[in-house]
């Protein structure tokens, strides 16, 4: 009788020599085209970023509404930067003859003519407002602003630049100052804890060449979208990205070599070994790119800028950490052979790891598994409930970790006229309903001033703005839009105040809408990948949490460690979709290698091996991921600190205390039932070896 496919002997070591050998260095050969035309690429994305104030307003919005109608009126959009010259003795004939210096010096950079400065009631400031178009050139001319501004200042006069561009400038400076020194910190912090892993003075290089090279094609991908296709990028993208590629790329290698080991001690040729490691891990690396790349994509449904921007983004990042891994490394680990393990080579033959401390836990685990995995909920529990009193909404004073010049403008302003001067509201309303909609602005409560009525160029339009009462990031300010736009229909208000309320209904919506999408997208991949109903589940019922319990552990940091006195609108968004997504990844990797040897076994021993084999790898990616994102912590933008900070505690929580406690509990506990509906069973693998036989090194755990 013929032998079946599953007894077939492997081909011969010969053949499968021929073909792997030229493929091999085919593929490094293609990686080399590949980087070399990237670099440059990448390199420009800079260029493509947008520095428009505006960039980031969310579709559909009035405050978007005005800024699209904004070019049909003189002069286009403006950013205005609001030059204060403030003395507390009051303002001298000195100070008065800086402010019209600078107004004649500034003249060419303006979009249109600069009236003059305006003092305030009080004789003790001046402002200057000068209206900057609100274009890729914000940033530079903004600068501009500031340094004629400061320069030659009369001793004793506090000049400030404040206003859409004087933000602008600060945001762009707080990224600009950090982006590099980010990029290096994550590389070292990345290299330090693959030292501590592998113990080895040259293989932890090939992981961060691998993501170097990732990012690079990311980057350069990117650039060619946002220059070609209209992609929008935004101030802080590279550096999410930045995190985001190392983190998972560098995951999938580990998760790589360490299948590639187990083989090496299996297999004599090591071209063998790496097709057997590959055919092995592919399953759950793919699964899992695709978990977090189809995650990312769901914000495509969200309506904020940044948000609906960072989904493609983030996709082409993770998508590309999976190409490089699953091919380039391959070939470099083939090529360099077994040596690059040096001093822990592995041979053919070796005895595998003695039993480490997963072992041990998942025996721990074992002995009561339903009072484990209740106890790991409640703890769950405890640090959820912290979350109850989180507060939400950073004001502009918090935007950067230290009080920037624009928010001390602002102060200044506040101080000497009305709350809303440095930021008025932009109102824009059909032509012959103007003076209607203007009687009825200036009699409306909390409006200190209306001005400056504008017709569009057609004549069909009218534009003015409205300065308030309170400061704009008040609530009493927020009240008054809100009024406004119900009493005046007629009026389409936006910019300062209404942009500020437009963006935190719009990431409420953006909540509502992506999170059950990503949930939904997460568990129809865990059904397809563990052909199972229960195990999904489970799984993303402790992986949501453990979002929860981050969260409330976080803001108990925020508020009492760092100071913060308010959570940023699109932290708990970001901070779901990268913990949902990425804390999924582990899961999946566990629950993955435990069906694989359920089949080998049963149920019991099936996941005690899974957490043994997989417990030393999994815990070096989830200490890469955090690290990765906890280097967000050093930046001086309060939301991505907080992002940071969030991600890096959700992955270590669910790295050691959910993969590693919660999950084998649950699926000891649950039994079979576990795989239900289907029901793994022993089988031979498709590379020969017996199910549940002389397979030593998968039945036995690594402690790497």
């Amino acid at each position: 009788m013929l032998l079946s496919r599953k007894h077939r002997p492997a081909a011969p070591r010969g053949r499968l020599l021929k073909w792997a050998v030229p493929l091999t260095w085919a593929v490094l050969l293609l990686w080399v085209v590949i980087t070399v035309l990237a670099v440059p690429a990448a390199s420009r994305l800079p260029d493509v970023v947008e520095g428009r104030a505006s960039a980031e307003l969310p579709r559909g919005a009035q405050s978007t509404e005005v800024e699209e109608l904004t070019p049909r009126f003189p002069g286009g959009e403006l950013a205005p930067g609001i030059v204060v010259y403030a003395r507390s003795s009051g303002i001298t004939p000195a100070d008065r003859a800086k402010a019209e210096t600078d107004r004649r010096a500034l003249a060419p950079i303006a979009a249109r003519p600069i009236k003059p400065p305006q003092p305030s009631g009080d004789g003790k400031a001046l402002m200057l407002n000068v209206p900057l178009p609100d274009d890729d050139t914000l940033t530079d001319k903004a600068e501009k602003l500031r340094d004629q501004s400061r320069a030659a200042a009369p001793e004793g006069l506090d000049v400030r630049l404040t206003g859409p561009a004087g933000s602008a400038l600060d945001v762009g400076d707080a990224f600009e100052s950090i982006d590099k020194p980010i990029l290096i910190i994550t590389i070292l912090v990345v290299t330090a804890v693959l030292l501590l892993t592998y113990r080895s003075p040259i293989l932890w290089l090939l992981p961060i060449v691998n993501a170097a090279i990732a990012l690079q094609v990311a980057n350069a991908v990117v650039y060619l979208l946002g220059e070609h296709a209209g992609l929008y990028v935004a101030d802080g993208m590279s550096t999410i990205l930045n995190a985001l590629v190392f983190g998972i790329s560098t995951d999938y290698a580990l998760l790589l070599l360490a299948r590639y080991r187990e083989e090496l001690r299996r297999r004599p040729d090591r071209h063998q070994a790496m097709a057997i490691a590959l055919r092995h891990a592919a399953a759950p690396i793919v699964a899992s790119a695709a978990t977090v790349s189809l995650g990312l994509l769901c914000l495509l449904a969200a309506d904020m800028g940044f948000n609906y921007a960072l989904g493609p983004i983030g996709a082409i990042g993770v998508l590309a950490g999976l190409v490089v891994v699953m091919t380039l490394l391959p070939a470099l680990l083939v090529i360099f052979g077994r040596w690059i393990f040096w001093p822990r080579i592995p041979r053919h033959g070796d005895a595998p790891p003695t039993r480490g401390a997963w072992y041990r836990v998942g025996h721990r685990i074992a002995t009561h598994p339903r009072l484990v995995w209740i106890g790991g909920l409640a703890v769950l529990g405890a640090l959820a409930a912290a979350a109850l009193g989180i507060n939400t909404g950073l004001d502009r004073a918090h935007f950067l970790t230290d009080t920037p010049s624009s928010t001390i403008g602002e102060r200044l302003l506040a101080e000497h006229y009305p709350g809303g001067q440095g930021r008025p509201l932009q109102v824009i309303t059909d032509k012959p309903d103007a003076p209607q909609v203007t009687a009825a602005l200036r009699d409306a409560q909390g409006v200190a001033r209306v001005e400056n009525l504008r017709p569009s160029k057609d004549g069909r339009l009218a534009r003015l703005e409205v300065v308030l009462e309170d400061p704009p990031d008040s609530a009493a300010a927020k009240q008054t839009v809100r009024d406004l736009r119900r009493t005046i229909p007629d009026a389409t208000i936006g910019a300062s105040t209404a942009s500020e309320i437009d963006l935190a209904d719009a990431q409420s919506h953006d909540r509502r809408v992506v999170i059950p999408l990503v949930l939904a997208v997460v568990f129809l991949i865990l059904i397809a990948l563990l052909r199972a109903l229960i195990a999904p589940i489970l799984v993303i019922a402790t992986v949501v949490a453990s979002y929860f319990a981050a969260l409330g552990a976080s803001w108990v940091l925020f508020r009492y460690a760092f100071d913060f006195p308010a959570l940023d609108t699109q932290v708990a968004l970001m901070g779901f979709l990268f913990m949902v997504a990425l804390g999924v990844d582990y899961n999946l990797f566990l629950v993955a290698r435990v069906r694989e040897e359920v089949k080998r076994t049963d149920h019991r021993t099936g996941v005690l091996r899974g957490l043994g084999v997989t417990g030393g790898v999994i815990s070096s990616a989830g200490l890469v991921l955090a690290a990765t994102f906890g280097v967000l912590g050093v930046m001086p933008i309060t939301m991505m600190v907080q992002i940071g900070v969030l991600v890096s505690l959700g992955v270590l929580l669910d790295t050691f205390f959910v993969r590693s406690i919660i999950v084998p509990a649950l699926a000891l506990d649950t039994g079979p039932r576990f795989w239900w509906p289907s029901r793994p069973t022993a089988r031979r693998t498709d590379d020969g070896d017996p199910a549940g036989a002389g397979n030593a090194t998968a039945n036995t755990p690594q402690a790497h």
